[in-house]
């Protein structure tokens, strides 16, 4: 005999860090919620870089103090090579107030750390549930769960939040996917035991090194700890087909060993365990709401992972969401693209001109301009930080045209 079908406020897919800020915030409001993840925790996961606003979020759902007190790498800002030239910024100075510092976090001990703090406090987070099917109803979706051991539920629900990053369920389920227009890129990624020797590296820091040669390739080093690292490159398809490497393994050290600066840190570098690859990452989808469902973070849209937003952007779209959802709820209506959608894409937006930017060159003129203005530095800080919705910026209320304007100014002349 099947088993009643249950009724519940909200459900949330997926309990990374959007899934359990968002389902912490609606149990605070008293709301009957669950999360259905279809991994079991730990598990690996890379984004491993926070950016400071990360934690104003984590402070509005109450468990700031929880990563706060794990004894995560401390992380002040980011650092930039390219050959023999080298800048960093100080998120601490910046344009935007908030906090300035953050941590690098190794995935999964951050995100079991969440979820334990999150049913601690009474979330309901069910762990190897794959959602199968999502209809409409009468007041809201029914979702179809399987278990592990083959098991179907299904629950009725008054909305449905999709946080499940790239296995973006609804997306798939809905026919939400809409091409990028970003080039197709490949991430080759590894934690190493990096040998790096005391002193000869800002570890408080990420790293982000520059291709001598190829501008558009780059690499991260993520201090996890003293001795351990977070290390990979990006590369777009056209460079890869270029390679003699064949194995993920064989294409990150080929690479590596093509930048000198990068190659030294981790000349004594052990590599315990296998290179993965993550290929054609970038995402967009026809809507990101409605008044059935919103996406979260990754689930509907993903930029690169060049300046660390991503999980900012989805700490931010699960704040918005339930702000939003919370109205809905009780009563009011409420116009899911004027006031999720919209607000949500302005900092999206502002990273992605940075990040357009980047890939054309003109960002890394900017920074590794020797005669930068400190109030100008301040402000592309302060989006460097993850403050990219404060529109008192002018790098957010305007970013396109301050960017232009500013790489034509910093641009080297035989490149005008």
């Amino acid at each position: 005999m099947a088993e009643p079908i249950e009724s519940i406020d909200v459900v949330v897919i997926g309990a990374g860090p959007a899934g359990v800020v968002a389902a912490t915030l609606l149990w605070q409001k008293g709301y009957r919620v669950r999360v259905l993840e279809r991994q079991h925790f730990p598990r690996f996961s890379i984004g491993e870089s926070l950016l400071p606003q990360c934690m104003v979020y984590l402070e509005e759902a109450g468990l700031a103090d929880v990563v706060n007190n794990a004894g995560f790498r401390y992380k002040n800002g980011a650092a930039f090579a390219w050959g023999d030239r080298y800048t960093w910024f100080n998120f601490e100075e910046k344009f935007t107030a908030g906090p300035g510092t953050t941590f690098q976090v190794e995935r999964a001990r951050f995100d079991k750390l969440l979820t334990d703090a999150a049913e601690a406090r009474g979330v309901d987070i069910r762990f190897g549930q794959a959602i199968t099917d999502c209809v409409a109803t009468d007041t809201g979706s029914r979702l179809t769960a399987r278990a592990d051991d083959g098991s179907l539920t299904q629950l009725d629900c008054r909305f449905v939040l999709d946080a499940s990053g790239f296995g973006r369920v609804l997306p798939r389920l809905l026919d939400l996917e809409t091409p990028s227009n970003f080039p197709v890129r490949q991430a080759f990624f590894t934690h190493v035991e990096d040998g790096i020797a005391p002193g000869a590296f800002d570890r408080d820091k990420i790293l982000v090194t520059v291709h001598p040669q190829e501008r558009d390739i780059w690499f991260w080093l993520i201090p996890l700890s003293d001795t351990k690292c977070s290390c990979g490159v990006i590369v777009s398809d056209e460079k890869l087909a270029q390679r003699r490497g064949e194995t993920p393994e064989q294409l990150l050290h080929e690479l590596i060993a093509e930048a000198p600066v990068l190659a030294k840190l981790l000349a004594n570098a052990s590599w315990p365990i296998p290179v993965n690859k993550l290929s054609g990452y970038s995402r967009n989808v026809k809507q990101l709401a409605t008044d059935r469902y919103a996406l979260l973070g990754n689930a509907g849209e993903f930029l690169d992972p060049i300046f660390s937003s991503g999980i900012t952007i989805a700490m931010r779209s699960a704040s918005t969401a339930v702000a939003t959802l919370v109205r809905q709820l009780e009563g009011e209506t409420v116009d899911w693209h004027a006031d999720y959608e919209q607000p949500l894409r302005q900092g999206v937006d502002t990273f992605r001109v940075f990040v357009d930017a980047w890939y054309e060159g003109l960002f890394q003129d900017i920074i590794f301009f020797e005669g930068q203005v400190v109030s100008v530095r301040d402000m592309i800080s302060s989006v460097l930080a993850g403050y990219a919705w404060d529109r008192a910026n002018p790098f957010v209320a305007d970013p396109t045209r301050r960017m232009n304007a500013l790489a034509q100014f910093c641009r080297p002349e035989e490149a005008s």
